[in-house]
């Protein structure tokens, strides 16, 4: 049995937590706000995220930083992209340097480019590099907590800290299998948010089945395209964690980066849709931290591009999508060249 911290108390964080908690670890599951706390512990569940779940008792919630993440075996991240760095700052004191640092956060910071292990590593020091662990994968939070058959990444540049991690993870219904390339596993999983957002207009649109299905493969080349750029394996992306999370993510109402999109796409504007949506919405962040670097790095990215207009500067969808069919003719098998 282990001690874990795991710090976010939304329905991601909740889930893993719970899985957690099944395989018999000692669970701190720190919120910052002090009536979810007291509802973890006294009633049990966290009815805003996981309505009708019903948790483990080897869970308790924490509104004390300090002590949810003091002499943890390992500390699991699942906050914001913009929170990554704050929450670092704060948990910095109180680390020691055995402490295995977990991921499960999906984006890339605009402006610095930087992948969400290396905003850890820049807050909590360099000597953290080989403690740092990414867990990615098709996994919607709400299947999660109902145990039913989910399968993950776990990433780490040190082979031993992500051995761990999949046994501190693994179970009959949650199984992780690991994989070498930070790099690749952090880019499939943030970008697979922008196209999710493209997916959720195209639907808002009332197009069919062939266009998604269009936007879904074109986009999985946009986003091996940059990986590779970045020099992520490009096999990274024909696996959980490129192809398969872009899968889950395009096509259930369980994805609110699906559902924001599909709000865009039915007329209404971001800040509404935000608004509305009631949690952070990655894919729009990430659009623009990943419209930044191809713009830097000279990559081809239509669709990013385009979702980059919508959001930033009020196009319209059909015209983006109009934009996008009429783009000067090219040889797709050069195209998926990043997959060779």
């Amino acid at each position: 049995m282990n001690q874990v911290a795991v710090i976010g108390a939304g329905s991601w964080g909740t889930a893993l937590a719970m899985v957690l908690a099944d395989n018999q670890h000692e669970v701190r599951l720190w919120s910052h706000r002090q009536d979810q706390v007291d509802e973890i512990n006294q009633e049990r569940m966290n009815k805003k995220y996981l309505p009708e779940i019903n948790l483990p008792n080897q869970l308790t919630a924490y509104a004390d930083l300090q002590s949810a993440v003091q002499n943890a075996e390992a500390i699991l991240l699942v906050v914001p992209t913009k929170a990554i760095r704050e929450v670092c700052r704060q948990i910095r004191p109180f680390l020691n340097s055995n402490q295995i640092i977990i991921h499960a956060s999906k984006g890339i910071e605009p402006e610095t480019h930087k992948r969400i292990s290396e905003m850890i590593i820049d807050e909590v020091g360099h000597q953290a590099q080989n403690q740092v662990v990414v867990l990615s994968g098709p996994s919607h939070a709400e299947e999660v907590a109902l145990r039913q058959p989910t399968t993950v990444t776990v990433s780490a540049h040190h082979m031993s800290s992500a051995e761990f991690t999949q046994d501190l993870f693994m179970n009959e219904n949650f199984r992780v299998y690991t994989n070498n390339d930070v790099v690749g596993v952090e880019i499939g999983g943030a970008l697979k948010n922008i196209i999710a957002l493209g997916a959720g207009i195209s639907d808002g649109l009332g197009y069919g089945d062939n266009a998604k299905a269009a936007l879904i493969t074109r986009g999985l080349a946009e986003i091996a395209r940059l990986g590779t750029s970045l020099n992520a394996n490009p096999l990274t992306f024909a696996g959980l964690t490129g192809v398969g999370d872009l899968i889950v993510t395009c096509t259930s109402q369980h994805s609110r980066n699906y559902r924001a999109g599909h709000m865009l796409g039915k007329g209404y504007v971001l800040d509404d849709v935000l608004d509305q949506m009631g949690m952070v919405v990655e894919g729009v962040r990430t659009t623009k931290a990943a419209y930044q670097l191809s713009q830097k790095m000279d990559i081809a990215m239509p669709i990013t591009e385009g979702l980059y207009e919508l959001l930033f500067h009020e196009k319209e969808p059909k015209k983006v999508v109009d934009e996008l069919m009429r783009r000067g003719k090219t040889q797709e098998l050069e195209d998926l060249s990043s997959f060779l």
